[in-house]
């Protein structure tokens, strides 16, 4: 009957009766932006604790001016948070393992977000870092699960509310946090005349993790909760939010994109995610990219149904605004009014993500008052991180992390590996017979910017330079595997790289960007070599993986030290699911770093600095191939042994402020010190001293020069003018000859016919060198 007074009417009074119960006409429009921050890490205010000093690219006190220009843009506004939002400086590791908040204090991140008048946030992976029972406390919310105190009275947190929909409690069966939220707002609206006028609307938020966190943390999450599918939450609580009146639906969905089979287990559901029904507008982030991005050549952006220019998956308006405060993602909604609830009017709405930085390379000026809010909390941490551990007498860097510099990572590896074989000797005997060896990846080269690279300087030795080496708070886990899971867990980290064509002459790229740096393990160790052949096919890279000289077997077995993230299965690594975990420490890796560099008290290069176990297969390229890195800083290169490194331009040409760089695969770089060292063992222009030699060779071998292996060898065979040494004579022979170095690959085949140099007699193992050699010598890269 209603209806039908209503057609009656003369059209002046129609449009008052097509009204919604809240009092809204059909054909009313509005905008409302959305504003995301993504992958915050806790950079606060923009400072690298590990450097020492401010960092102007990056940092929520930046991020504030992107927000305050977009509040005056935009009369609408909700400012809400992707998560990753607690961890990843030594702020936040200040906060969680040294200086513990108490129960009515505030983290730092969250002082600055309640300070910019947050709408809403969402969880992220690495809020469950530092365990369930500093996650309850921080945000404020009561954990039903085992092992979490809940006597005592709720605790600060965020005063905005925060939703994850896929995280439940084993032990209730309910969702960690409150599963999505309906923001009701006032705001200004224009009818279809133009008018305007005050209208409400109710956003409802919805927030996802990726469910392999129960892989990544399973220390503290095991037993404790449990995870569903981000397309499963979506599809059971969308309906429902709906139904309780919300016009809109963001999702908050910490994780990228992927056009993989489905699976509830993905870390990167979203391409799934934005094709349920209900959906109008995605918040992503973890991968750390920037989408909406016309130019990124990223795969993920590069799918059938995603629009990388417009910001668009699958119809749906989306947004990653980077990491680290360094964007902010804005979602122009424009909505119509259809009588009953707002809706999104998808071809008039915008999507961008909006740089620090400047088209003139000058980043927006930082907000004063979000240092002055944390200024206490900042200036402990940098009090903290100045505490001396000990002192080195090299730089370590990871610039050439991707073409074999292992300054960086090799004292990580010592570290580990001597925790872990200290750890079998006092716990474990039944492992005492298995080789230990270690793991370790460059967590910092490049990813967010020409300044995120370890860097740490020759002289004193603080917990911030600890912190620059060892950068996540991962825990150091153990696995026990055998070759062929070694061989594999190798070949999965040689996917870091491009495959070469040897015959093409065109410019070809080295490194894999949509390989992460922190995937690429390797080890460090004088017992173990190996090569990676990038002319091949991922999956059949590593070439001549041999331990103490001899080929790896597939069912020799080898303790390797690691990490949690890894050991459980982080990286998607062949094999790498929890199931081979033999010690779970208590310790976290960077703690165990500071405890070796507290013992060895002075770093060297020859014993701390080099010893890489990799190589790249050498072999003739028609072009050059190139990689990118910080520019002006080639003789870091060369100071590691890596003379076949070369800087082409120091303006890659991409804008970003790289440098390009190339890398002779033909050569292998042979060293200052070895030079040096033959001089001195031989005379030539210089008193001969075989002591002086042995220091001088020892850089370049550790660093894996194949010439100074040979050459170091006999000067410890012959113990002129120093101790003689047998053992190490053999091992640096040994070491020569698996690099097919052919005078060592001769001189070690003759030892073994003939049992000399303290070698037992194996004429089977000689004849087979001397085909190698002869080999070797018929495919001889020209040298350097």
């Amino acid at each position: 009957m209603r209806y039908q007074i209503c057609t009656l009417l003369v059209p002046a009074v129609l449009a008052a009766c097509a009204t919604a119960p809240g009092g809204t006409p059909a054909g009313s429009r509005a905008t409302v932006a959305l504003l995301e921050t993504t992958d915050l890490h806790s950079n606060v205010v923009g400072y690298d604790y590990y450097k020492l000093a401010p960092d102007p690219s990056l940092g929520l006190d930046r991020t504030a001016a992107l927000i305050a220009e977009a509040r005056k843009q935009y009369a609408n506004t909700l400012l809400l948070d992707n998560g990753d939002t607690i961890q990843g400086t030594a702020l936040s590791d200040y906060q969680a393992l040294v200086a513990p908040l108490a129960c009515d204090q505030v983290l730092a991140i969250y002082k600055a977000m309640n300070h910019l008048k947050f709408d809403g946030g969402g969880i992220g992976n690495h809020e469950f870092n530092y365990g369930l029972a500093h996650l309850s406390q921080v945000t404020g919310k009561r954990f039903e699960v085992d092992g979490v105190d809940q006597s005592g009275p709720r605790c600060a947190g965020p005063a905005f509310p925060q939703v994850l929909a896929n995280v439940y409690s084993l032990k209730t069966g309910k969702p960690l946090f409150a599963p999505y939220h309906i923001i009701a707002r006032k705001i200004s609206a224009q009818d279809a005349s133009g008018r305007p006028f005050s209208a409400t609307l109710k956003v409802g938020i919805i927030s996802f993790a990726p469910p392999t966190i129960m892989s990544w943390d399973k220390r503290w999450l095991d037993g404790k909760v449990y995870t569903e599918g981000v397309r499963e939450s979506a599809q059971k609580y969308i309906p429902e939010m709906r139904a309780q009146g919300a016009d809109l639906i963001v999702a908050i969905s910490h994780g990228g994109l992927d056009a993989a089979p489905y699976s509830p287990t993905m870390e990167n559901a979203n391409y799934y995610l934005a094709q349920v029904p209900g959906v109008d507008a995605m918040l992503i982030g973890h991968s750390h990219q920037v989408f909406p991005n016309a130019k990124s050549k990223v795969a993920q952006f590069n799918l059938p149904g995603v629009d990388k220019a417009k910001g668009l998956v699958h119809g749906v308006p989306t947004v990653m605004a980077s990491l680290w405060g360094k964007h902010l993602g804005v979602i122009g909604l424009q909505l119509s009014h259809d009588g009953r609830r707002w809706v999104v009017d998808k071809a008039k709405t915008t999507v961008e993500a909006r740089s620090a930085q400047r088209s003139d390379k000058a980043y927006v000026a930082a907000d004063p008052s979000v240092l002055e809010l944390v200024a206490h909390e900042h200036e402990a941490t940098i009090r903290y991180v100045k505490t001396p551990v000990g002192t080195t007498a090299f730089r370590m860097s990871t610039y050439f992390a991707d073409v074999g510099d292992v300054s960086a990572m090799a004292v990580v590896n010592q570290a580990q590996a001597d925790y872990v074989a200290k750890y079998v000797r006092a716990s474990m005997p039944q492992y005492a017979r298995l080789p230990v060896l270690s793991m370790s990846a460059p967590f910092k080269s490049g990813n967010a910017g020409v300044t995120d690279f370890t860097d740490v300087a020759a002289g004193s030795l603080a917990l911030n330079n600890a912190a620059d080496l060892y950068l996540y708070p991962n825990a150091l886990y153990a696995v026990k595997v055998n070759g062929l899971e070694l061989k594999s867990w190798l070949e999965h980290a040689a996917g870091r790289f491009n495959r070469i064509d040897p015959a093409r002459n065109e410019q070809q790229e080295l490194v894999n960007p949509a390989f992460a740096s922190y995937n690429f393990d390797s080890l460090s160790s004088a017992d173990v070599r190996y090569e990676i052949d990038v002319t091949q096919a991922a999956g059949d890279r590593i070439r001549k993986l041999r331990y103490r000289g001899k080929p790896v077997g597939a069912g020799d077995e080898f303790l390797v030290a690691t990490n949690n993230y890894r050991a459980s299965g982080g990286g998607g690594f062949p094999g790498l699911d929890g199931s081979k975990t033999v010690i779970a420490s208590p310790d976290n890796n960077r703690e165990v770093l500071i405890a070796y560099i507290k013992e060895t008290k002075n770093l060297s290069r020859a014993t701390h600095g080099g010893g890489r176990s990799w190589a790249f297969t050498k072999v003739r390229t028609a072009g050059p191939v190139v990689f990118h890195s910080a520019p002006g800083m080639v003789e870091l290169a060369h100071e590691a042994g890596l003379h076949n490194v070369s800087q082409l331009r120091d303006d890659d040409g991409l804008g970003k402020g790289f440098a390009l760089y190339a890398v002779d695969l033909a050569k292998g770089g042979a060293s200052a010190a070895s030079s040096a060292g033959t001089m001195l063992r031989s005379g030539m222009g210089t008193r001969r001293d075989s002591a002086h030699t042995a220091r001088a060779m020892l850089a370049s071998a550790r660093a894996g020069d194949p010439a100074a292996m040979f050459l170091l060898s006999n000067v410890l065979y012959s113990g002129q003018r120093m101790p003689r040494d047998e053992g190490g004579a053999r091992k640096w022979l040994e070491a020569a000859a698996e690099r097919d170095h052919p005078e060592a690959m001769q001189q070690l085949a003759m030892a073994l016919r003939d049992g000399s140099m303290g070698f037992d007699r194996d004429e089977q193992r000689a004849a087979a060198l001397i085909k190698e050699m002869a080999h070797a010598l018929k495919h001889r890269a020209p040298a350097p």
